[in-house]
């Protein structure tokens, strides 16, 4: 993963691919081949290829693009616990009305990429 301040520094695409990177890198094994959900692809140890819509055609991006959204609802459930007022078990850090209201009341955590326009206009009051 990328964390916020990588995010906030590089931006979200840069973020991504260097994410990609170390998920690749951080395996046991060389893959003989990578495939990417986009149309980009970041430096890696092996062959890979980028996929337009790849989540929709290519079962192993579908799989991948499935895990990581069950990964994600369950850390946002779990910092759901620690910032109940955002409302993340339920809006996922998406930017729902209620996660903007506390945005506006509560603040902005350390978890919010001060690079999002809605953290930042929080921050601006």
């Amino acid at each position: 993963y990328a964390d916020v301040g990588e995010i906030d520094q590089l931006n979200i695409l840069h973020a991504t691919m260097l994410a990609m990177q170390r998920a690749v890198t951080g395996l046991d094994v060389v893959p003989d081949k990578v495939y990417v959900d986009g149309n980009r692809i970041p430096e890696l140890p092996c062959d890979a290829e980028a996929i337009v819509g790849g989540d929709g055609t290519v079962a192993e991006i579908s799989a991948a693009s499935i895990i990581a959204k069950v990964y994600r609802d369950s850390l946002m459930k779990d910092l759901h616990e620690q910032y109940p007022h955002y409302g993340f078990a339920s809006n996922k850090g998406y930017p729902s009305k209620q996660h903007r209201d506390a945005l506006l009341v509560h603040g902005v955590t350390p978890l919010h990429r001060r690079s999002f326009a809605p953290v930042r206009a929080a921050l601006e009051g």
